[in-house]
C-alpha cells in the first residue's frame, strides 16, 4: 500500500495516474454536447449505492471507468455555453494547473512552517486585491472558503468593533435581496432575532438609501447600535449593485461598519469597461470577493478584505503548538492569526497562476464579455412579447418569465414557468435557474461563460417557450 503514497519513490506512478485522469476529463469535455444528461436521482442513486467501498478495485483505470459511470458522464458541466443557471463560472486553464500543483504539494496555509512561500503568495494577492479595491495602505485580509464565510468573518469583526456586550442592541442593515448569509451570520454571531433590518429596494433592485437613512435614524432614536450596513455589489438574483457612495456616507454619519458583499461583482475590479459601477467600494470597512464567481477560478477561491488590518485581531487565537505569541516578536507570518479556519488549502495559488499567465486585463476582458452579453440578452427579452424581464442588468444576470398570450391566471403562469425549467433540466439541453419576484415564479440566466452567444440565448428562450406551451396545452386538455 505504500506504493500509493506520493513521495520521491512514486513519482512515475503519480505521473501516470494523474495523466490518465486528465485524459479522461479532457475526453469528456471534448465530447460533451450539452450541459447535462438529464439523469435522475432514481437512475443514479442505485449505481452509487451498489458500490462496496470495502472492496477496492486496485486499478486506477478500473476506478476511472467506474467514475465515468457514476460521475463524469452525468456531471453538470459549467463550461458548456448553455449552462445558464447559477453563479458557476467556467474555469481558466492556468487556475486548473494551480489546482493540480497545490493538491500534490498539499501545503496548509495556517502557519509559515507548513507553507513557506505559499504564505507570502497569499499575502501578495491580498495586497493586490486590496489595492484594486482602493482600501489604503493599512488594508489586509485572508482567503476563505467562499462568500458565506467571508461575510460571517466581516460581521464578526463589525460586532467586536462595537465594543458592546449587549448583543440585543445590535442591528445589521441589508437590502431585501441581499444574500441569505447575512441572516445566517447574525444567528451564528448570537445576535437577536430582530437584528437584521431589511431595507427595501428600488425598481432596479438596489437598496433605497432614503429607506436606509430612515432605518438608521430609527435605530439611533431607539437607543440601538447600528453594527453594520451590508451593501451588495452584485446580488445573487439580479446582479444589482447598491449605491455604494451614498451608503458609505450614511455609514460615516451613523458610525456603522460598512461591509460590501462583492462576491459576484468583484469581477469589475479587473474590468476594462465597467469598473466605475462599483465606485465607492473603496470606502468600505470590509469587502467580500469570490474569485470563483467572476475571476473564472475553480471552487473554492474567496477572500475577505479589511480597511484596517488591526481589526483582524478579533479572529486571532494563539495555540502553543501552532502559533504561539512569541512568534509575533520574531515576525513570523502565520495566516491562522487572521482566519476563522485552521487547516486551509493553498487556494491562492490558482489566482496567482492565472494572473501570471493571463494578467488582470485577461480576466477583466472575459468578465466584460459576459456583461456585454447580458446587455444583449436584455434587449432580446425586452423586445420579445412572450417574456417579462425584470431589470436591465448591471452585471450578467437576467431575470424573466414566460407570459402566454392566452393565459391571465398568475398561478397558472407560475406553474408553466416551473414546468419549463424542470423539463429543460430533464432534457439536458440547457440549465437555467429560478427565483421569485413579488411572490411570483421567474426564471434566471446567470451568464458567466464568454463562449455563450446571443444565438444560445435565443435558442434557450425558444426551448423555454416550447416547454411552457406544452404544459399549458396539456393543462387545458386535462381541464376539458
Amino acid at each position: 500500500m505504500r506504493s500509493h503514497l506520493l513521495n520521491d519513490t512514486t513519482t512515475e506512478h503519480y505521473r501516470r495516474s494523474v495523466t490518465e485522469g486528465v485524459e479522461r476529463v479532457a475526453a469528456q469535455l471534448a465530447t460533451t454536447d450539452r450541459p447535462f444528461t438529464g439523469v435522475t436521482v432514481d437512475d443514479l442513486a442505485p449505481r452509487i449505492d451498489a458500490i462496496d467501498l470495502d472492496r477496492p478495485l486496485h486499478d486506477t483505470g478500473a476506478v476511472l471507468d467506474e467514475l465515468e459511470d457514476v460521475y463524469l458522464r452525468d456531471a453538470v458541466y459549467f463550461h458548456h455555453p448553455r449552462y445558464l443557471a447559477h453563479l458557476n463560472c467556467p474555469v481558466v486553464i492556468p487556475a486548473v494547473l494551480g489546482e493540480a500543483v497545490l493538491s500534490a504539494v498539499n501545503s496548509s496555509l495556517d502557519t509559515w512552517d507548513q507553507s513557506a512561500g505559499g504564505t507570502l503568495i497569499e499575502r501578495k494577492l491580498i495586497d493586490w486585491t486590496a489595492a484594486r479595491i482602493g482600501l489604503g495602505p493599512a488594508a489586509d485580509g485572508v482567503f476563505t472558503s467562499g462568500g458565506t464565510q467571508s461575510n460571517l468573518q466581516a460581521l464578526l469583526l463589525a460586532r467586536e468593533e462595537t465594543k458592546t456586550q449587549d448583543l440585543g442592541k445590535l442591528r445589521v442593515f441589508a437590502s431585501e435581496v441581499s444574500h441569505f448569509s447575512v441572516q445566517k451570520s447574525a444567528k451564528l454571531l448570537g445576535l437577536g432575532p430582530d437584528a437584521v433590518v431589511v431595507v427595501p429596494v428600488d425598481h432596479d433592485k438596489r437598496m433605497r438609501t432614503v429607506a436606509l437613512a430612515r432605518e438608521l435614524e430609527r435605530c439611533a432614536e431607539a437607543g440601538l447600535i447600528p453594527m453594520a450596513v451590508v451593501a451588495t455589489a452584485g446580488t445573487t438574483d439580479f446582479g444589482s449593485i447598491d449605491p455604494l457612495p451614498e451608503i458609505a456616507g450614511l455609514c460615516e454619519q451613523y458610525g456603522a461598519w460598512m461591509h460590501v458583499d462583492a462576491a459576484y461583482g468583484c469581477g469589475l475590479l479587473a474590468s476594462l469597461k465597467y469598473r466605475h459601477r462599483i465606485d465607492g467600494i473603496e470606502r468600505a470597512d470590509s469587502v467580500t470577493v469570490d474569485y470563483h464567481k467572476s475571476f473564472f477560478q475553480p471552487v473554492s477561491s474567496s477572500a475577505v478584505l479589511v480597511r484596517d488590518a488591526a481589526t483582524l485581531r478579533h479572529a486571532t487565537y494563539h495555540a502553543e503548538y501552532l502559533n504561539p505569541r512569541r512568534l509575533l516578536a520574531e515576525r513570523i507570518p502565520n495566516q491562522v492569526d487572521k482566519s476563522l479556519q485552521t487547516t486551509r488549502r493553498f487556494d491562492a495559488l490558482k489566482l496567482w497562476m492565472t494572473l501570471r499567465v493571463m494578467g488582470a486585463d485577461g480576466i477583466g476582458t472575459l468578465f466584460d464579455e459576459v456583461c456585454d452579453l447580458a446587455a444583449e440578452g436584455w434587449k432580446l427579452l425586452a423586445a420579445d412579447p412572450r417574456f417579462d424581464v425584470v431589470v436591465e442588468p448591471s452585471l450578467s444576470t437576467l431575470v424573466f418569465r414566460y407570459i402566454p398570450a392566452a393565459v391571465t391566471d398568475p398561478a397558472e403562469i407560475d406553474r408553466a414557468n416551473l414546468y419549463a425549467r424542470k423539463a429543460l433540466f430533464a432534457s439536458g439541453d440547457a440549465v437555467v435557474a429560478g427565483t421569485k419576484v413579488s411572490g411570483r415564479h421567474y426564471l434566471k440566466f446567470t451568464l458567466l461563460n464568454p463562449e455563450t452567444t446571443t444565438a444560445d440565448i435565443t435558442a434557450v428562450l425558444g426551448l423555454i417557450a416550447g416547454h411552457a406551451e406544452q404544459y399549458l396545452g396539456e393543462s387545458l386538455d386535462r381541464a376539458c
